[in-house]
C-alpha cells in the first residue's frame, strides 16, 4: 500500500522498460534494462515497471536476475493482465507467472471501455467486472502492492461513463492500492482530461494515477492537469518513448511538477540529474537525442538572437523560464548572422576568451560570421571553428602545420570493394612532409594521411578522434554542383568540439572541417600542458 502520505508527494511510475520498448525502433537487452533500473533507482523513481514476464524468455531472464537485486528506493513492478475471460484465477497461467516473478508489486491492466469489452475481448460487461475483481483479490494475497490500470478509460468514460466508473469501483472494492486511469489511444484533450480526473477523484477513495499517450501531443499537459485535479501518481517514460507517438515525457512532466507546482517527485536533490538521465537513456536506447526537447535538450536554453543573448546576460529570467542548472542543463549562446556584438562577447567568454573591451576584434568577428553564414557556414554546432575564427581575427591563431596540397583517389575493384587513397603534403617549420594513407572513404583516408604526416611532431594527436561526420546539401536544385556543408564532431576523451567546412566540393568541405578539428584539438592539448 501507499504508506508515506507526504504533503505534495507525486508518485512516479516509470514504464520506459515496458511501454517505452513498444516504440518501433527501441529494444533493450537484459543488460540494458539492469543498467537503467539502477539509474532510475538512484534518481528516486518510486516504481519501475520493468516488463511483462509472460511475454517472452528475455523478460523471464530479467525477472530471474532481479530476484537477487534489491533497489534502494524503487519498487520493481511486473506488468500483467486480468485473468482470461473463461478461466479461474487459480488456473490462469499468466497470473501464475506474475506471482513467481519476484517483483515487489504488479500493475494489472483491465478493460474499462464497453467497446473493448464487447468487441475486443468479446465477453459480457458483468464478466469483465468479475475478471477485474477476481484478479486483484487473488494477486493481493501474493503482493503487498497491486495497481489497476484502467485501459482505454478516458474513451470508455466518454462512451459510457457509468460502466467505466464501475470498473474502477470493482478494482477499489477488490483492494487495489492505486487505480491508474489510462488514455490508451492518446486522443484526449486537456479540458476533458481534467474534467474526467476530477469526476473520478470525487467518486473513488483509492489513490488515483494517470497514464497518457501522446497521439494528440497532449500527454505532458494532460499529466500535469491530472495532478492538479487530484491524481497523485503519474506514469510515463524517459524522453516520452512509447508506442506510436509515445507516452508522457517524464523529463518534461517532473520538472514542471517540482519547479512550477511545488510537488515532490524524485529523491531530494535529484532533479538536477534529469538532463544526464535523459541523455543516458537515449544512448542506451540507441536514439538520437532531441536537441530541442524541453528542459533537457541541448538547445533548451540556447540563445541565438542578439537581443536575447544580451538580455539573458543581464538578467536570465528575462528570457528563460527557469535556471538551466535546476535540471542539470546549461545555457548556450549560439553564433549566427543574427548575433549582435554582445553575443560574440558572451560566446567568447564561454570559451574562456575575454573580448569585453576589444570592440575592433568583435566587429571583425561579427562581420566575418555574417559573410561566412551567407555562404552556408553555420556555427551553432561548430564551437571549434568559431574559437579558431576568434583567434584568427585577433591575430592569435597558431599554425601547427601548413597545407601544400592534398590528393584523393577512389578505386572500385572487380569484387565491388571501394578503396580510397589520400596523399597529403604539409610543412611544419622548414620540414616538408609527404604521407599517403588508405581508408574506407576519402575523408577517412585524408584523416589518416594527415595524422601520419604530423604525428611525430605532435604525439598527443593520438588522443583526438572523430566521433561524428555529417554532410548537408544546401541548394539541392543545383544537383551535383550543389554547395555542401560538412560538420565534424571530435573528442579527446574529455572535451568534445564541432568544426565546419563549406564548398561545392564535398572533399574540400570535409578537409576544411577536418583541418579545423585537428588544429583545435592540438591547440587545447597545448593549453592543457601549459
Amino acid at each position: 500500500m501507499v504508506k508515506d502520505n507526504l504533503k505534495n508527494k507525486i508518485y512516479i511510475l516509470d514504464t520506459t522498460l515496458r511501454d517505452g520498448t513498444q516504440r518501433a525502433d527501441i529494444s533493450f537487452s537484459v543488460k540494458d534494462k539492469l543498467e537503467l533500473i539502477e539509474r532510475f533507482d538512484n534518481m528516486g523513481i518510486d516504481y519501475i515497471e520493468v516488463g511483462f514476464p509472460a511475454s517472452n524468455p528475455k523478460e523471464m531472464q530479467l525477472f530471474d536476475k532481479l530476484k537477487s537485486i534489491k533497489c534502494k528506493h524503487s519498487k520493481i513492478m511486473a506488468f500483467g493482465m486480468t485473468r482470461y475471460k473463461d478461466s479461474a484465477v487459480e488456473k490462469d497461467s499468466n497470473l501464475e507467472v506474475l506471482i513467481n516473478s519476484g517483483a515487489d508489486g504488479v500493475s494489472v491492466v483491465g478493460k474499462s471501455s464497453v467497446l473493448h469489452v464487447k468487441k475486443v475481448i468479446e465477453t459480457t460487461l458483468d464478466n469483465n467486472l468479475a475478471m477485474i475483481s477476481n484478479t486483484i483479490k487473488y494477486l493481493k494475497k501474493h503482493f503487498g502492492e497491486v495497481h489497476f490500470d484502467a485501459e482505454h478509460f478516458f474513451d470508455g468514460f466518454k462512451e459510457n461513463p457509468e460502466y467505466a466508473m464501475k470498473t474502477l469501483e470493482a478494482a477499489a472494492d477488490a483492494g487495489a492500492d492505486f487505480i491508474c486511469i489510462c488514455d490508451t489511444n492518446g486522443g484526449i484533450l486537456p479540458m476533458d482530461a481534467g474534467r474526467i480526473v476530477e469526476k473520478v477523484k470525487s467518486k473513488v477513495d483509492t489513490p488515483i494515477g494517470a497514464h497518457f499517450h501522446n497521439d494528440s501531443s497532449c500527454a505532458d499537459a494532460n499529466s500535469i492537469i491530472a495532478v492538479e485535479k487530484g491524481a497523485i501518481m503519474v506514469q510515463g517514460t524517459v524522453n516520452g518513448y512509447g508506442e506510436r507517438c509515445g507516452n508522457a515525457d517524464l523529463c518534461t512532466v517532473i520538472p514542471n511538477l517540482e519547479i512550477k507546482m511545488g510537488k515532490t517527485c524524485l529523491g531530494e536533490g535529484n532533479l538536477k540529474h534529469i538532463t544526464s538521465l535523459s541523455r543516458y537513456v537515449s544512448e542506451i536506447a540507441n536514439q538520437i537525442a532531441d536537441n530541442h526537447q524541453p528542459f533537457v535538450g541541448r538547445n533548451a536554453f540556447a540563445h541565438k538572437g542578439g537581443m536575447h543573448a544580451s538580455g539573458v546576460s543581464k538578467i536570465s529570467k528575462a528570457f528563460e523560464h527557469i535556471e538551466p542548472g535546476l535540471v542539470g542543463n546549461t545555457r548556450k549562446i549560439l553564433i549566427s548572422e543574427l548575433s549582435g556584438k554582445k553575443s560574440i562577447v558572451l560566446k567568447a567568454r564561454e570559451l574562456g576568451i575575454d573580448l569585453e573591451n576589444d570592440a575592433e576584434t568583435v566587429g571583425k568577428i561579427l562581420g566575418r560570421i555574417q559573410d561566412l553564414e551567407h555562404k552556408g557556414y553555420q556555427f551553432e554546432a561548430a564551437d571549434g571553428s568559431f574559437e579558431l575564427l576568434i583567434g584568427e581575427a585577433g591575430g592569435k591563431k597558431k599554425e601547427f602545420f601548413t597545407l601544400e596540397s592534398f590528393r584523393v583517389l577512389n578505386e572500385k575493384t572487380k569484387d565491388g570493394t571501394m578503396l580510397s587513397e589520400a596523399t597529403v603534403k604539409v610543412c611544419i617549420g622548414d620540414n616538408r612532409i609527404i604521407e599517403t594513407a588508405e581508408g574506407n572513404g576519402p575523408v577517412n583516408a585524408l584523416d589518416s594521411a594527415l595524422r601520419n604526416a604530423i604525428k611525430s611532431c605532435y604525439p598527443g594527436l593520438s588522443s583526438i578522434e572523430l566521433t561524428d561526420f555529417k554532410v548537408r546539401v544546401l541548394n539541392a536544385k543545383k544537383g551535383t554542383g550543389a554547395v555542401v556543408r560538412v560538420l565534424i564532431e571530435s573528442s579527446d576523451g574529455e572535451k568534445t568540439w564541432g568544426t565546419i567546412g563549406v564548398s561545392e566540393n564535398v572533399i574540400e568541405a570535409s578537409w576544411q572541417a577536418l583541418e579545423d578539428s585537428i588544429i583545435y584539438g592540438l591547440m587545447h592539448l597545448e593549453k592543457n600542458k601549459a
